[in-house]
């Protein structure tokens, strides 16, 4: 074999062999098929749960945004930086004492006797997963049908209510 083979073949060799190492560090996640409504259909039983209690920091850590909890309000310092950026139109942290009242308000409207997930469906034109699930209240001995929880995707992968349509559930319908 002439070196030039020689080079040409450990040449062709490294190259297979990067190809190989790089193939094996993709990820490939699949989701088991009615896997992505269980997250959210359990957030929003445990979020009535705590609404009947009125556990309130449970609530505040079941409801926020795609960023995160609403209890999760970040450090002193992640704050200060929040609250200079809310000067140029960004968003202040939220402090733990509005949150809480935001939860007691949200929990004497969701207040029930019984509740039964309808369905659920996927929340089209999303950044990130959002699902709607649809739940029959029974508040006051009425039904209310179909109230509407929008229950996004954090990124540490829980599933937190980001919308509850409180005036439907408020006006039994």
């Amino acid at each position: 074999m002439t070196p030039e083979v020689r080079s040409g073949i450990k040449t062709g060799l490294g190259f297979v062999l990067v190809l190989s190492v790089l193939s094996a560090c993709t990820t490939r996640t699949v989701m088991a098929p009615g896997a992505a409504v269980v997250g959210p259909q359990l957030s929003v039983e445990r979020f009535l749960q705590a609404a009947n209690a009125r556990d309130l920091e449970t609530m505040g850590r079941i409801f926020g945004t795609a960023e995160g909890a609403a209890l999760d309000t970040g450090s002193t310092l992640g704050c200060m930086f929040k609250k200079i950026g809310s000067w140029f139109g960004g968003t202040p942290c939220t402090t733990r004492e509005e949150v809480e009242i935001r939860m007691d308000a949200i929990a004497s409207v969701l207040r029930h006797e019984d509740f039964r997930i309808v369905r659920e469906e996927r929340v089209a034109g999303r950044e990130h997963p959002t699902v709607r699930v649809l739940v029959d209240l029974t508040i006051e001995g009425r039904t209310v049908r179909e109230v509407p929880f929008h229950v996004v995707q954090a990124p540490d992968g829980r599933w937190l209510i980001e919308f509850v349509d409180l005036e439907k559930a408020m006006q039994g319908g």
